[in-house]
C-alpha cells in the first residue's frame, strides 16, 4: 500500500467512526471501559475514607513531625500520587507502542494484586510501598482509557462520552464513603475495616479485568501501526452491532467527510516540544501541576476536614457518605451540556466555582452547610475533572496522545504527592482556612491558564484539532 493509499485508507476510516450514531454497542464499549476505572477511582479516593480507620490503629497520624514524614498520613497520600506519576509518566507511553486494551488489560490485574498485598500490612513502610505500586497500575490505566474513548468516540458525543465515563466511575465514590462509614470504625472477623474496604476493590477489579478482555483494539491506533486489517475488521463488526442494534443502515461517508489523516514527519522526534503542540504541552503542565491541588486538596481530605472542623469521628465518615453522592451526579447533569459549552469555559468556570464554594466552606462550622457547601464542591470538581479529561485528551495526535497526555497527566501527580504533605503541614499551622487558601489560589491559576491559553475543541474532529 502506498503512502498516499495509507493516508487515504486511515481517512475514510476516520470517517466511518465519526458517522455512528448514539448506539447501544457504542455506549457498551463505553461502559465496559468505564467499568474498569471505577476501581481505579476506587482507589485513587481510597486515602479520603480509609485514612482515619489507619490513624485510628496507630499505623499512621494526622499531623507530620517533618515535612517527608513517612508515618503521617499525608505520606499514604502521597504514595497513591507517587504510583500514578510513575504510572503515567512511563508505562503509559507503552499504550502508544504496544496498544491501547493490552496497556489497560495489565494495569487494571496490576492495581488488584498490589492493592490486595497492601490490605494485609501493618509497618506504614510497607503500606506505602504497595500503596506506590497500586498507583502505578491506576495512572497507566487512566491515561490509557482517555486516549482510547476520544479515538473510538465521534466528536459530537466526546463531552458526553467522558461524562458518561466519569459519571459511572464515580459511583465508586458514594460506594467506598458508605463502605467506609459502616465498616471502618469496626473490624470485622478481628480484620480492621479499613482492609475490608480496599479488598473489596480487589476482587470487584479482577471480575472487571475478565469482561475487559473481550474489548477491541483503538482502530485509529492500528492504523498509525499499519495494521489495516485488523483496523477494517474491528470498524466493520461495531457497523454491523450498530446497525443491528437500530435497525437501520448507516448513512453513507461523503467526501466533505474525509479529512486527512494526521502523520508523523520523518526524522522528527519530540514531537509534543514543537509547534504547534509545544504551546499545549507548556499551558496543559501548568494547569494540572495547579488542579490537582485544588481538586485532591478536598476530595483527599473530606472526613479529616470536617474532623478539623469538630466533627466527630462516626459523623465525619457519614458527612462524608453524603457528600460522596454528588460525585456520580455532577458529570450526569453535564451530560446536558457537555457537548454544548466550550470545553476550555467548562473547564475554567469549574474552578472558579471550586474556589468561591471553598472559601465560604473554610468559615463554615455548622454540620448543615457543610454538607450543603461540600455536595457543591463535589459537583464542580467532577465537572473539571471530566472536561479537562476530554479536553486534553483532543489536544493531540493520535501517533503520540498516549504518550502527551501521560507527560501532562504525570506533573499532577507530582503536585498531589506534594500536597499531601503540604495540607498535612498546612492543617497543623493554620487549619482549614489554611488549607482552602491554597485551594483559592491553585483554581485562580488553572483559571487563567486555561482561559487566556486553550485553544477551542468543541464538536471538532480530532483530525481538525492536530492538523
Amino acid at each position: 500500500m502506498s503512502s498516499e493509499e495509507r493516508r487515504t485508507f486511515g481517512a475514510h476510516l476516520s470517517a466511518r467512526l465519526e458517522r455512528l450514531p448514539s448506539a447501544r454497542p457504542v455506549w457498551l464499549i463505553i461502559c465496559a471501559l468505564a467499568l474498569g476505572g471505577w476501581f481505579e477511582l476506587y482507589d485513587v479516593f481510597l486515602t479520603a475514607y480509609v485514612g482515619p480507620g489507619m490513624v485510628r490503629e496507630g499505623i499512621f497520624s494526622h499531623q507530620s513531625h517533618s515535612f517527608f514524614d513517612l508515618t503521617s498520613l499525608g505520606a499514604f497520600v502521597a504514595a497513591m500520587f507517587l504510583g500514578v506519576f510513575v504510572g503515567t509518566l512511563l508505562i503509559a507511553n507503552l499504550a502508544d507502542r504496544i496498544g491501547r486494551r493490552k496497556v489497560f488489560v495489565i494495569a487494571l490485574l496490576v492495581y488488584a494484586i498490589a492493592s490486595g498485598i497492601m490490605a494485609f500490612q501493618h509497618d506504614p513502610y510497607a503500606i506505602v510501598f504497595w500503596r506506590v505500586i497500586s498507583g502505578i497500575g491506576v495512572g497507566a490505566e487512566l491515561v490509557t482509557i482517555d486516549a482510547y474513548v476520544s479515538e473510538f468516540i465521534p466528536a459530537r458525543l466526546r463531552g458526553r462520552s467522558y461524562a458518561f465515563v466519569q459519571a459511572i466511575q464515580y459511583t465508586s465514590i458514594p460506594t467506598i464513603a458508605f463502605l467506609s462509614w459502616q465498616l471502618v470504625p469496626l473490624a470485622p472477623m478481628g480484620l480492621t475495616g479499613w482492609r475490608w474496604v480496599v479488598l473489596f476493590g480487589c476482587v470487584g477489579a479482577v471480575v472487571v479485568w475478565l469482561i475487559r478482555m473481550g474489548l477491541p483494539e483503538s482502530p485509529r491506533w492500528l492504523v498509525q501501526k499499519e495494521r489495516y486489517k485488523e483496523a477494517e475488521d474491528v470498524v466493520r463488526r461495531l457497523e454491523a452491532k450498530v446497525m443491528k442494534s437500530t435497525g437501520e443502515p448507516l448513512p453513507e461517508v461523503l467526501a466533505s467527510d474525509i479529512i486527512p489523516v494526521e502523520v508523523a514527519k520523518p526524522g522528527v522526534k519530540n514531537e509534543m516540544w514543537r509547534a504547534p503542540y509545544r504551546r499545549r504541552t507548556i499551558m496543559l503542565l501548568v494547569f494540572n501541576f495547579f488542579q490537582s491541588i485544588g481538586y485532591y486538596g478536598f476530595a483527599s481530605w473530606i472526613p479529616t476536614l470536617l474532623a478539623m472542623k469538630g466533627v466527630n469521628f462516626t459523623h465525619s465518615l457519614l458527612y462524608s457518605f453524603v457528600i460522596a453522592f454528588a460525585s456520580p451526579l455532577g458529570p450526569l447533569i453535564a451530560m446536558m451540556f457537555a457537548d454544548k459549552i466550550e470545553r476550555k469555559w467548562l473547564v475554567s468556570g469549574s474552578a472558579l466555582a471550586i474556589a468561591i464554594v471553598g472559601t465560604v466552606f473554610s468559615w463554615q462550622s455548622q454540620a448543615a452547610m457543610l454538607v450543603v457547601l461540600g455536595l457543591l464542591l463535589s459537583l464542580a470538581s467532577t465537572c473539571m475533572t471530566f472536561s479537562y479529561r476530554t479536553y486534553q485528551a483532543e489536544l493531540f495526535p493520535t501517533r503520540f496522545r498516549a504518550k502527551a497526555i501521560g507527560m501532562v497527566y504525570s506533573v499532577s501527580r507530582i503536585s498531589g504527592m506534594l500536597s499531601g504533605f503540604t495540607i498535612s503541614w498546612i492543617l497543623h499551622e493554620a487549619g482549614v482556612n489554611g488549607v482552602f487558601l491554597l485551594i483559592s489560589f491553585a483554581m485562580a491559576i488553572v483559571v487563567f491558564t486555561i482561559g487566556i491559553f486553550g485553544p477551542r475543541t468543541l464538536n471538532r474532529r480530532l483530525e481538525e484539532i492536530s492538523p
